[in-house]
């Protein structure tokens, strides 16, 4: 059963949907009305500012009809029409979260037992686009990070990746980054050194949110990449004890690189960041690039350093960790805002040579729209 009904003084009404009522104030209605006099028909951009809707406006009318509401308001005399099931998907009434560190919807937490689950994608195949592109794409959104196989070998590769989503950023690096190393098996004090699971540079602003990493030559033994869950290690912090994460996403700490005479590049956030409402939106973390720690009153610089060192632990637990083994034309995808990567010590004779490179998630995440959109269609 649906109905609507107003209020005394029209400034809102009451849409019940199948025993579920959603309030709409009148001048949110308004303002995202879909009319052709307020939104271009083609993208949807709105016509009008707010400055151009009268600020005393009030709903004088509403009546349902099929699937539609149709809705008209004073003092402009204009009526509009909305989709009952648009109004249903874009409701505000709804309690909000109380507890900081709420996941935004569609992403999942996981751990180590996501390893026989690696969200995977057959490179010729997501060139195809489709829906074997918006499966993987949805899965990189999921779970911030996904594996390409079957691709090329040749120099360049990973530009191709990038092409299936979105636009490569430009760094000071370049367009992409060298990762090459020859192990020499003659001398085992030269054997690789393991990494710190991190976010890369995280002292930009804004920090690089998607990185790619692609496999040309692995001949050496070991070197496994291996990525954490920065949401999850955050969660277990806060289930931990409460008062560091909240240490963490309270001050922010401050990261910086100066790589060559030209290059001095800095930045200030939390380790854990919120949005204002308390989502958990992204994580930063990697000891290297880690500056001293300025912003954290002397009272608390002590918890600072404890919750620190526990989320540190909480990372490096093998529980919390999932690897793989790149193989020659083969890639990953990390949501640089979200996932830490890393990769396990090497040793023996070959090989090495990886190529690196940024994008951004906007365009991943346009891109899973689009095709999300295009097949709901």
């Amino acid at each position: 059963m649906t109905s609507v009904s107003l209020s005394a003084n029209g400034d809102f009404l009451t849409l019940d949907l199948d025993g579920q009522p959603h309030r709409f104030h009148a001048i949110w209605l308004r303002d995202n009305a879909w009319d052709p006099e307020t939104r271009a028909p083609g993208n949807g951009q709105r016509l009008v500012a707010l400055r151009d809707i009268p600020a005393e406006t009030k709903l004088v009318a509403a009546e349902i009809a099929e699937n539609t509401l149709k809705v008209s308001f004073a003092p402009e005399d204009k009526t509009v029409e909305f989709d009952l099931s648009w109004l249903a998907a874009n409701s505000y009434d709804k309690a909000t979260p109380t507890e900081a560190g709420w996941l935004g919807e569609g992403v999942e937490p996981w751990n180590s037992s996501l390893m026989s689950y690696v969200p995977t994608g057959d490179f010729q195949a997501l060139s195809g686009g489709g829906d074997a592109l918006r499966d993987w794409l949805g899965q990189v959104t999921r779970y911030g990070f996904g594996k390409i196989e079957n691709g090329p070998t040749e120099d360049g590769s990973l530009f191709k990746v990038v092409d299936l989503f979105g636009y490569v950023r430009e760094t000071n690096y370049g367009r992409h980054f060298e990762v090459r190393t020859e192990v020499n098996p003659t001398n085992l004090a030269f054997t690789g050194l393991g990494l710190q699971a991190h976010t890369d540079n995280p002292y930009r602003d804004p920090v690089p949110s998607i990185q790619v990493l692609y496999c040309l030559e692995s001949s050496a033994a070991g070197g496994e990449n291996m990525v954490v869950d920065g949401f999850a290690a955050a969660l277990r912090l806060r289930a931990e004890n409460e008062a560091y994460f909240n240490v963490l996403a309270k001050y922010c700490a401050r990261f910086e690189y100066a790589g060559d005479a030209d290059t001095c590049l800095q930045s200030r956030h939390p380790m854990i960041e919120l949005a204002p409402d308390g989502e958990l939106i992204g994580v930063r973390f990697n000891n290297r690039s880690l500056a001293a720690v300025q912003d954290v009153p002397f009272e608390d610089m002590g918890t600072y350093y404890a919750a620190y060192r526990r989320l540190g632990e909480i990372i490096d637990d093998e529980a919390m960790e999932v690897t793989f083994r790149l193989e020659p034309g083969e890639s990953f995808v990390v949501d640089n805002t979200r996932v830490l990567h890393a990769r396990k010590a090497y040793s023996g004779a070959g090989t090495r040579w990886l190529q690196g490179c940024y994008a951004d998630k906007d365009g991943l995440r346009s891109k899973y729209a689009a095709l999300s959109a295009h097949q709901e269609g």
